[in-house]
């Protein structure tokens, strides 16, 4: 296997050319999932206000140290107002569930704690008096400023991929912009006599364009935008045409899958040669060693295998973190340890074997989905993950603990 090129060397290289795209605005509303592009620092406290956690009254907590005791009812705060007038001693007011406390108090009686009940909510007169029952002491359901966080501070880092919790700390902020690292502009591309799309009906010699719909899946689940072309026929005019098309995108990488081995109608080869520098690899992987990349005019250009499961592992394994790394996330997979349920064969190249997972006692047990065709779609429906078999290796016994590629989290299996 020394003439095929190994399977990290070749991300290496594929990396290399890749960097984060710059940044846009984007509004609040939109921006979930995203990647921030600047730190978030805070440029105010969050309560920006000592707030009631309580439906109840606010007091001087002096003034309840001994219970019970009868305080003047002087004011009524409803969430959203702004109390105008200090608390004196012996006086207290109604306070509502995040409303602002007035000046000189310190502590909140919950209502229960009370001779009164109310209704949040409802508008009732306000009584002379309320008796404190129980005692409470400074602080007491009271949110002090900044209990959140405090002006000054970094709170979300760029990098992140923004989240539902996120979202809610920008608001509190007031950011009603935000910036983000643009989403990658992925064009897929097919090519073949053969190929209907999905609305055709089946006729002898033809089959359905599964790559163009699963690679363009799986770059929207990583979050970048897939420009699905027409198929192609193989013609050279024909094929010359899709690429043209295809950079008048203006996309940040083009996909195509087949036309890179070595039959007798791989026309892409040579309309490649055409636009730009592209090296074509043997790599030493299994499925999928008929792989291509370099850039077309600029833009980087991956061709995969035909063949569909080896098209979405070499997406996997190749295309993936370019994909992440332009998008500015993490370029990691995860992974587990799992322990192989049975005897397995190789043929040498580091092979991704789809497997099923399982929980025993503290272990992940690995079994194969069965046939390991590449033509075998069903086989990666099945997959919990790809069981990594390294270089070099052509049997591998029962027992053995290997690395999987994870298509789910470990809390999914079961």
């Amino acid at each position: 296997m020394a003439d095929l090129l190994n399977v990290d060397t070749a991300l290496e290289q594929i990396l290399a050319g890749i960097a984060p795209l710059d940044a846009e605005t984007l509004a609040l509303h939109n921006a979930l999932g995203r990647v921030l592009a600047a730190d978030i620092v805070a440029d105010v406290n969050i309560p920006p206000f000592p707030n009631s956690s309580m439906d109840g009254y606010a007091v001087r907590a002096a003034d309840v140290a001994q219970v019970p005791t009868a305080l003047q009812l002087v004011m009524d705060i409803p969430a959203g107002s702004a109390p105008a007038t200090p608390l004196l001693a012996g006086q207290a007011a109604r306070i509502m569930t995040g409303a602002p406390l007035p000046a000189g108090a310190d502590a909140i009686i919950p209502v229960e704690n009370t001779d009164t009940r109310f209704v949040p909510g409802e508008e009732s007169a306000l009584p002379s008096q309320v008796t404190v029952l129980k005692t409470s002491k400074a602080g007491d359901y009271v949110r002090p400023v900044g209990e959140d966080f405090h002006a000054g501070h970094r709170l979300l880092a760029a990098g992140r991929v923004l989240r539902p919790q996120d979202i809610g700390v920008l608001a509190a902020l007031g950011r009603a912009l935000v910036p983000v690292i643009r989403q990658p502009r992925i064009v897929v591309l097919s090519s073949g006599d053969e190929l209907l799309d999905a609305h055709e009906p089946l006729t002898p010699g033809k089959i359905h364009d599964v790559n163009g719909y699963t690679l363009a899946a799986s770059v929207a689940q990583l979050g970048a935008i897939p420009l699905r072309l027409p198929t192609a026929s193989d013609m050279l005019e024909a094929i010359r045409a899709l690429f043209h098309a295809a950079l008048a995108q203006q996309p940040n990488a083009i996909i195509s899958s087949a036309g890179v081995s070595v039959g007798s109608f791989d026309l892409v080869r040579t309309v490649l040669a055409e636009l730009g520098q592209v090296n074509f690899w043997k790599i030493n992987l299994r499925p999928g060693k008929p792989l291509a990349f370099g850039m077309l005019q600029g833009v980087p250009f991956f061709g995969l295998p035909g063949n569909p499961v080896s098209a979405l592992v070499t997406f996997d394994v190749l295309v993936r973190p370019a994909l992440l790394k332009m998008s500015g996330k993490p370029v990691s997979t995860p992974t587990a340890l799992a322990v192989v349920a049975e005897p397995l064969r190789s043929d040498g190249r580091r092979s991704y074997l789809r497997v099923t997972l399982e929980r025993q006692g503290e272990k992940l047990v690995a079994r194969s989905t069965g046939t390991q065709s590449s033509g075998a779609l069903m086989s990666m429906v099945r997959a919990d993950g790809l069981l990594i078999i390294p270089e070099d290796i052509y049997e591998v016994a029962a027992g053995t603990e290997l690395r999987v590629r994870l298509f789910k989290s470990l809390e999914e299996i079961v």
